[in-house]
C-alpha cells in the first residue's frame, strides 16, 4: 500500500494511557503482573475505554482536517507500549469513539520513540516520564500529560500555549539565570538580542503549526499560538528577533515578569500549555491540559 502521508503533514503520536483513561488496567498491571494485565484486557476487549487527559485535545485535532478541503493535514498516530493482543481494546475504543486514528505501533514493552521518525511525528504525548525523556533525548519533542481538572474549550479554534526557555527556545540563557541571576541574565539577554537563540525541542512542532496556520486566512485560521514567558522586557527583544529570524508568527505573546501563568492561559481560553518547569505545569493544569517537558537545566538539576 503507497504512502499518502504529506511531507508538510502535522502529525502528532500519543500513547494508549494519553489517549484513554487505562488507571484501572495500569493498577492490575502494577498488583497483579503482566499475564493479569493481557488477560484484563482482552477479557474487556469490546468494553470502551473512557476519555483520558489527551483525548479533548487529540479529538480537536483531527477535526481540524474537516475545515480543510485539500489532503489530509494532520494525522494522529497511536504509539503503544502494549502488545497488539492487549491493544486491541485501544482501537476497538478509537472505533467507539469515531476518532479517525489508522497508524499505530504496538511495541510490547520496548521504547516507542523508534517510530517518531519514521511515522514523521513532530510531537509524542504520553504519560510515561521515561518515554518522554527518550523522545527528548532523541531530539523531537514530547510532553508528559498532567490531570488537568479542566477539560478542553468547546469552540473551534485551537489554543496553543508554549514556555519559551528550554520549550521552543534552548536553554542557553535559563543557564545564566541559574547560575549567575536575573540581573545577570537581563544584561546578557540585552547584549545577545541581535543573536537569534538556539531552537528548543518544540521548535519544529511550531514550524509545522505555523505551516498548517498558512493555509487558512488570518482572521479565520483555527489555530492560534501564543507564548506565554516569565520574561519581561528587556529580555523580550531577544525573543522576537529570534521568531522573525525563523520566519515564525505567534499570535499572542506574554511576557509575565514571573507572575503566575495560569491566570493569563484561562484568560487565553488555552486548549494546551507546554512548560519545562513541572511546578508551573501543576498550577496549569487546574485550567487547561498541561504537557510537562522535561528538558533543559531545570530538569537535569531535579533529576540529580
Amino acid at each position: 500500500m503507497s504512502s499518502n502521508q504529506s511531507t508538510n503533514k502535522l502529525v502528532v503520536a500519543t500513547s494508549s494511557s494519553a489517549l484513554f483513561d487505562l488507571h484501572e488496567s495500569d493498577k492490575v498491571y502494577r498488583e497483579q503482573g503482566l499475564q493479569a494485565y493481557a488477560d484484563y484486557q482482552i477479557a474487556r476487549e469490546t468494553q470502551p475505554l473512557e476519555p483520558g487527559d489527551a483525548y479533548s485535545l487529540v479529538k480537536k485535532l483531527l477535526r481540524l482536517n474537516e475545515l480543510l478541503e485539500t489532503e489530509e493535514r494532520v494525522e494522529v498516530i497511536l504509539l503503544s507500549r502494549n502488545t497488539a493482543d492487549t491493544g486491541l481494546r485501544v482501537f476497538n475504543s478509537i472505533f467507539h469513539h469515531n476518532l479517525p486514528i489508522t497508524r499505530a505501533a504496538f511495541t510490547g514493552g520496548a521504547e516507542p520513540y523508534r517510530y517518531m521518525a519514521p511515522f514523521g511525528c513532530q510531537l509524542f504525548l504520553s504519560t510515561n516520564a521515561d518515554d518522554v525523556r527518550e523522545v527528548l533525548d532523541h531530539g523531537m519533542a514530547a510532553a508528559s500529560i498532567l490531570p488537568s481538572a479542566k477539560s478542553n474549550n468547546d469552540g473551534d479554534t485551537l489554543n496553543f500555549a508554549f514556555d519559551g526557555d528550554a520549550v521552543l527556545f534552548s536553554d542557553e540563557a535559563e543557564k545564566v539565570y541559574q547560575s549567575e541571576g536575573l540581573q545577570a541574565f537581563a544584561r546578557s539577554e540585552q547584549r545577545s538580542a541581535d543573536e537569534p537563540m538556539m531552537g528548543g525541542p518544540f521548535r519544529p512542532f511550531l514550524a509545522a503549526l505555523h505551516d498548517l496556520q498558512s493555509e487558512f486566512p488570518k482572521e479565520k485560521s483555527p489555530i492560534r499560538t501564543a507564548l506565554v514567558t516569565a520574561r519581561s522586557a528587556p529580555a523580550h527583544e531577544r525573543v522576537i528577533k529570534t521568531l522573525r529570524e525563523w520566519n515564525i508568527r505567534l499570535d499572542e505573546s506574554l511576557f509575565l515578569g514571573g507572575m503566575k501563568k495560569s491566570d493569563f492561559l484561562l484568560a487565553y481560553n488555552a486548549d494546551v500549555f507546554f512548560d519545562d518547569q513541572a511546578e508551573h505545569c501543576q498550577l496549569a493544569s487546574a485550567v487547561t491540559a498541561t504537557g510537562h517537558v522535561p528538558h533543559g537545566i531545570t530538569n537535569m538539576k531535579e533529576k540529580e
